[in-house]
Protein backbone atom coordinates (compact mmCIF):
# COMPACT_ATOMS: atom_id res chain seq x y z
CA UNK A 1 0.00 0.00 0.00
CA UNK A 2 1.11 3.50 -0.63
CA UNK A 3 0.60 6.39 1.15
CA UNK A 4 -0.46 9.50 -0.24
CA UNK A 5 -0.88 13.44 2.21
CA UNK A 6 -4.47 14.35 1.91
CA UNK A 7 -3.22 18.03 2.54
CA UNK A 8 0.06 18.63 0.82
CA UNK A 9 0.69 21.34 3.37
CA UNK A 10 0.06 19.87 6.76
CA UNK A 11 1.30 16.40 6.99
CA UNK A 12 -0.31 13.56 9.20
CA UNK A 13 3.43 13.72 11.00
CA UNK A 14 2.40 17.38 11.85
CA UNK A 15 -0.68 16.41 12.81
CA UNK A 16 0.95 13.39 14.98
CA UNK A 17 3.18 16.00 16.60
CA UNK A 18 0.33 18.07 18.38
CA UNK A 19 -2.12 16.98 21.27
CA UNK A 20 -5.58 17.55 20.51
CA UNK A 21 -8.63 15.73 22.18
CA UNK A 22 -11.04 13.81 20.15
CA UNK A 23 -10.12 13.71 17.34
CA UNK A 24 -11.52 12.12 14.34
CA UNK A 25 -9.48 10.11 11.36
CA UNK A 26 -10.55 10.27 7.87
CA UNK A 27 -8.83 8.14 5.79
CA UNK A 28 -9.45 7.90 2.07
CA UNK A 29 -8.65 4.67 0.49
CA UNK A 30 -8.68 4.20 -3.51
CA UNK A 31 -7.78 0.39 -4.97
CA UNK A 32 -8.62 -0.97 -8.10
CA UNK A 33 -12.19 -2.17 -7.67
CA UNK A 34 -11.33 -5.95 -8.67
CA UNK A 35 -9.03 -6.31 -5.13
CA UNK A 36 -11.87 -4.41 -2.90
CA UNK A 37 -12.61 -7.48 -1.35
CA UNK A 38 -8.80 -7.93 -0.54
CA UNK A 39 -8.86 -4.40 1.33
CA UNK A 40 -12.05 -5.01 2.79
CA UNK A 41 -10.42 -7.81 4.50
CA UNK A 42 -7.31 -5.97 5.73
CA UNK A 43 -9.35 -2.80 6.94
CA UNK A 44 -11.72 -5.35 9.01
CA UNK A 45 -8.43 -6.99 10.40
CA UNK A 46 -7.22 -3.81 11.39
CA UNK A 47 -10.39 -2.26 12.55
CA UNK A 48 -10.39 -4.90 15.40
CA UNK A 49 -7.08 -4.60 15.79
CA UNK A 50 -7.67 -0.65 16.64
CA UNK A 51 -10.93 -1.50 19.02
CA UNK A 52 -8.92 -3.35 21.52
CA UNK A 53 -6.51 -0.23 21.76
CA UNK A 54 -6.57 2.54 24.44
CA UNK A 55 -8.70 5.54 23.45
CA UNK A 56 -10.26 3.91 20.48
CA UNK A 57 -14.44 5.13 19.95
CA UNK A 58 -15.74 4.07 16.66
CA UNK A 59 -14.96 3.70 13.32
CA UNK A 60 -17.24 3.14 10.11
CA UNK A 61 -16.06 2.02 6.65
CA UNK A 62 -17.88 3.79 3.50
CA UNK A 63 -17.58 2.48 0.02
CA UNK A 64 -18.39 4.72 -3.18
CA UNK A 65 -21.55 3.13 -5.27
CA UNK A 66 -21.61 1.98 -8.69
CA UNK A 67 -18.77 -0.09 -9.01
CA UNK A 68 -16.10 2.56 -6.97
CA UNK A 69 -12.74 1.51 -5.90
CA UNK A 70 -12.73 4.28 -3.62
CA UNK A 71 -13.36 3.93 0.40
CA UNK A 72 -13.44 6.35 2.92
CA UNK A 73 -12.78 5.46 6.56
CA UNK A 74 -14.11 7.31 9.64
CA UNK A 75 -12.93 6.75 13.04
CA UNK A 76 -13.08 8.77 16.13
CA UNK A 77 -10.12 8.64 18.87
CA UNK A 78 -10.19 10.16 22.33
CA UNK A 79 -7.04 12.22 21.44
CA UNK A 80 -4.06 12.36 19.01
CA UNK A 81 -1.87 10.64 21.61
CA UNK A 82 -4.16 7.99 21.85
CA UNK A 83 -4.16 7.39 17.58
CA UNK A 84 -0.42 7.84 17.48
CA UNK A 85 0.16 5.11 19.77
CA UNK A 86 -1.85 2.35 18.16
CA UNK A 87 -0.29 3.63 14.69
CA UNK A 88 3.02 3.76 15.85
CA UNK A 89 2.97 0.49 16.94
CA UNK A 90 5.19 -2.23 15.30
CA UNK A 91 2.03 -4.86 15.44
CA UNK A 92 -0.05 -2.15 13.44
CA UNK A 93 3.06 -1.61 11.14
CA UNK A 94 3.37 -5.59 10.10
CA UNK A 95 -0.60 -5.36 8.96
CA UNK A 96 0.08 -3.18 6.10
CA UNK A 97 1.38 -5.78 3.99
CA UNK A 98 -2.11 -7.20 4.20
CA UNK A 99 -3.27 -4.19 1.53
CA UNK A 100 -3.50 -4.76 -1.96
CA UNK A 101 -0.77 -3.29 -4.11
CA UNK A 102 -3.29 -1.11 -5.80
CA UNK A 103 -4.59 0.43 -2.54
CA UNK A 104 -3.39 4.08 -1.62
CA UNK A 105 -4.35 5.42 1.54
CA UNK A 106 -4.92 8.93 2.58
CA UNK A 107 -5.09 9.21 6.17
CA UNK A 108 -5.48 12.74 8.14
CA UNK A 109 -6.81 13.82 11.65
CA UNK A 110 -9.37 16.24 11.85
CA UNK A 111 -11.78 18.06 14.76
CA UNK A 112 -15.16 19.20 14.81
CA UNK A 113 -16.28 22.66 14.51
CA UNK A 114 -18.84 24.41 15.72
CA UNK A 115 -21.47 26.19 12.91
CA UNK A 116 -24.03 28.07 14.36
CA UNK A 117 -27.57 26.83 13.47
CA UNK A 118 -26.20 23.60 11.93
CA UNK A 119 -23.63 21.63 14.13
CA UNK A 120 -21.86 21.83 17.25
CA UNK A 121 -18.20 20.98 18.13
Amino acid sequence: MTFEEMDTRVSLQDQLATRRSPVILVNVFHVDPSDADELMQAWTSDAEYFKSMPGFISTQLHRGIAGSGTFLNYAVWESVDHFREAFASPDFRSRLTNYPASAVASPHLFEKVAVPGLCIS
